[in-house]
């Protein structure tokens, strides 16, 4: 494939994440020191699907000028969307009902009659899948793994997680406090879908009692004996972290919303439901804090950061060498490249072998089973 490019365009698509900005900004300035255009696509893809709701346009230009300074800063100044996958796009029939159409050829068109040459996609799973499918159309793309939750397959890590961890085990840091001096339980609820990462890493840095995630089905009843084991022990208050997609031994995960067409199941509400029978299975009083999308927002840590930064000029790299259909992923020391046919429609959940649950195991921390 030639390496001949002039124009590229960026995406952000799915959930924001701290860390975001930091790679449109290396992306543009390392592009833009090998003479190429950059151009940000607004929404995911809806800049181009839907043109006339932005009264800028789209999809714009992206300078040195537009990108100074932002590299701090949380969210992503391309904006994002989880829902109207180009994919499986929802459209309303004459009937009323809906049903889902493939509009990733009028992706393609524009692409080709802006000339832009390729794709540097910024998203998750469901952005790995779009940017293969478009990959398989054609088009020269090049994806940077971005989750909060961690659960891309065939990277170390993912940009937004340490941010994530961060916050909340400052969060927990302070739930000590006040849990000792009521001697109460504390129920906190962390986001990560189907991948207990942001929980397990959070609750062992953060000194929680017990962590239940999505990889190991819990008992309730387990989790009582070892909050009476500690009321005994003489320390009458307890820390429980539980992540969103925690399921009991004998029951199911908790939905805030049911997929549709177009967009995905939405989880929530477990840690009210543990808060609730843990109160009356030890007779504590119970307080539950959702962390929810706290965790997403505010400035990257420094190592977010640097990890962004990493992934947008390795993107950069990969494209003057001609690559495409690739991901870049962290594999310490160095960033590498992986096919995202490996990547799209995986997740990386916690191995429960992995040394990290074995350490919370040797801490003493409960895990519902």
């Amino acid at each position: 494939m030639s390496n001949n490019i002039h124009r590229i365009a960026i995406c952000t698509g799915g959930g924001d994440a701290p860390g975001l900005n930091a790679v449109i900004r290396s992306v543009v300035v390392a592009a833009s020191n090998r003479g190429w255009e950059c151009y940000g696509i607004r929404d995911g893809f809806n800049g181009i699907l839907f043109p006339e709701r932005y009264s800028e346009g789209g999809v714009f230009r992206l300078t040195l000028d537009r990108v100074r300074g932002i590299a701090h800063l949380g969210g992503t100044i391309l904006g994002s969307t989880n829902k109207g996958n180009p994919l499986h796009f929802p459209i309303k029939m004459p009937d009323g009902s809906t049903k889902e159409i493939d509009r990733t050829d009028e992706i393609l068109e524009y692409f080709a009659l802006k000339e832009l040459d390729a794709l540097v996609s910024i998203g998750g799973d469901g952005s790995l899948t779009i940017a293969n499918a478009l990959h398989e159309k054609g088009l020269r793309v090049v994806s940077v793994p971005k989750t909060i939750d961690n659960d891309l397959d065939k990277t170390v890590t993912t940009f937004g997680f340490d941010t994530a961890v961060a916050f909340a085990t400052e969060c927990l840091d302070r739930l000590h406090s006040t849990a000792e001096s009521h001697q109460r339980v504390m129920v906190v609820e962390v986001m990560g879908r189907y991948a207990g990462w942001i929980a397990l890493h959070t609750g062992i840095a953060g000194n929680a009692h017990a962590i239940l995630i999505p990889e190991i089905p819990f008992d309730l009843d387990k989790v009582a004996a070892m909050i009476a084991s500690r009321d005994v022990g003489g320390h009458p208050y307890t820390i429980v972290l539980v992540s969103e997609g925690a399921e009991p031994l004998h029951g199911h995960r908790e939905v805030v919303e049911q997929a549709e067409i177009g967009h995905a199941e939405r989880l929530g509400g477990i840690g009210e439901q543990i808060g609730k029978s843990l109160q009356e299975l030890t007779g504590k009083e119970t307080r539950v804090v959702v962390l929810g999308h706290l965790l997403r927002g505010g400035s990257p840590t420094s190592f977010d950061r640097l990890v962004a930064m990493r992934f947008g000029t390795a993107a950069v790299r990969a494209l003057a060498e001609g690559q495409t259909g690739i991901m870049v992923a962290l594999a310490f020391p160095n960033v590498n490249y992986v096919a995202m046919k490996d990547v799209a429609g995986r997740m990386k959940g916690v191995p429960l072998d992995c040394d990290t649950l074995q350490t919370g195991r040797d801490l003493g921390i409960s895990f519902g089973d």
